[in-house]
C-alpha cells in the first residue's frame, strides 16, 4: 500500500498538506448525526469539538466508581495492559478497559457516541483503542506535543486520517490541573517527524512520548500560525479531536486530580495494514487488529 504521510525516515522534516477529508459523510447527511451544523462546522474548522455535560450526572458517577475500582484492582497486578508513570509506580493508564470493564464497554457503543462518530467517519466504525488515564494531583506527568495519526499510522499502520479520538472527563478540567492543548486546526497538516523507529517503542513511548514528537522548529511554526486552546469544563464532558491534531498536556502539580476515559474510532474502510515502519504491529490491547463494528 503507498505511504501517503510517511514520517521517520529522513534527516529534514517535511510539512506536508492532509490528503483526506476531515468529514467523510457526504452532503444531504447532516441528519444523521447529533451534532448541530455549527458544531459540524467548528470540528471541519478546528480539528476538535467540546461538549459539555454531555453525560449526566448518574452516568458520571457510574464511571467515576469504575475508573476508581479499575486503579485499585491493577494497582499491584502487573499485565500488559497497564501502564505506570515513569518514575514512579503508579498506574498511568490502562488500557482495552472496553474489554476489561463490562459498564465501559457500555459507554463505548452508547448510540450517541456511535451515531456521532459513524457520521464524521462516514461509514461504520470499531474502537481500535480504549483506556482509562490518570493524573493525579502534584504527580500526574506530562505528555509531548503529537499527533495521534502519525504514531497510529508509523507504528500500527493505520492507512488514511479517517478516526477519531474520544475524551470522556471523569474529572473536572480546569486551565491548570494539566488539561489536554489542542491547536486549532493543525489536523489540516502532516509534520513528518525525525529518527527511526525502534523495536517495541511503545514500551517507552506510552510512559514518555519519545517517537514520533515533532521538532521544535515545526512545533514553533504551528504555534505561532495557529494557536493554542484549552478545552475546559465540568466533569461528564466529551472532547471529540480528529486523529491528526497536534496535542498534548503539562504535568499535574495541582491538588486537582485529571483523569479521562479515552477511545478511538476507526472507520472500518481504513483497517490496519502492515506498520509504514516496517516493524512488528503493537499489542492488540494497544491497537486493534480486529475491525468489528461497535453496536449501539
Amino acid at each position: 500500500m503507498q505511504d501517503l504521510y510517511p514520517s521517520r525516515y529522513s534527516t529534514e522534516v517535511e510539512i506536508t498538506r492532509r490528503k483526506d477529508p476531515v468529514i467523510h459523510s457526504g452532503p444531504g447527511q447532516d441528519n444523521e448525526t447529533p451534532l448541530s451544523k455549527e458544531q459540524l462546522t467548528s470540528y471541519e474548522r478546528n480539528g476538535y469539538l467540546f461538549l459539555e455535560s454531555f453525560f449526566s450526572e448518574n452516568e458520571l458517577n457510574q464511571m467515576q466508581n469504575e475508573m476508581d475500582a479499575i486503579r485499585e484492582e491493577y494497582r499491584t497486578e502487573n499485565i500488559p495492559e497497564v501502564v505506570r508513570e515513569p518514575e514512579r509506580d503508579e498506574v498511568r493508564s490502562v488500557f482495552a478497559v472496553h474489554r476489561l470493564n463490562e459498564f465501559f464497554n457500555k459507554i463505548a457503543s452508547d448510540q450517541r457516541l456511535t451515531d456521532t462518530v459513524s457520521h464524521l467517519l462516514g461509514s461504520d466504525v470499531y474502537l481500535s483503542q480504549s483506556r482509562v488515564n490518570y493524573k493525579p494531583g502534584f504527580a500526574g506527568k506530562e505528555f509531548f506535543w503529537h499527533s495521534d495519526f502519525e504514531t497510529w499510522h508509523i507504528e500500527d499502520g493505520m492507512p488514511r486520517m479517517r478516526a477519531v479520538s474520544v475524551s470522556i472527563a471523569l474529572s473536572d478540567n480546569y486551565s491548570f490541573n494539566g488539561p489536554l492543548m489542542l491547536m486549532p486546526g493543525s489536523h489540516q497538516y502532516f509534520i513528518s517527524c525525525l529518527g527511526e523507529t525502534p523495536d517495541n517503542p511503545f514500551t517507552h513511548s506510552l510512559k514518555k512520548q519519545e517517537f514520533g514528537v515533532p521538532d521544535p522548529d515545526s512545533m514553533s511554526w504551528l504555534g505561532k500560525r495557529l494557536g493554542i486552546n484549552v478545552p475546559t469544563g465540568p466533569a461528564g464532558s466529551v472532547l471529540l479531536f480528529e486523529c491528526n491534531t497536534i496535542h498534548g498536556s503539562s504535568g499535574n502539580i495541582t491538588p486537582f486530580e485529571r483523569n479521562n476515559l479515552f477511545m478511538v474510532y476507526n472507520s472500518v474502510e481504513n483497517r490496519l495494514v502492515a506498520p509504514f515502519s516496517g516493524g512488528k504491529p503493537r499489542p492488540e490491547h494497544i491497537a486493534t487488529r480486529k475491525a468489528e463494528p461497535v453496536l449501539s
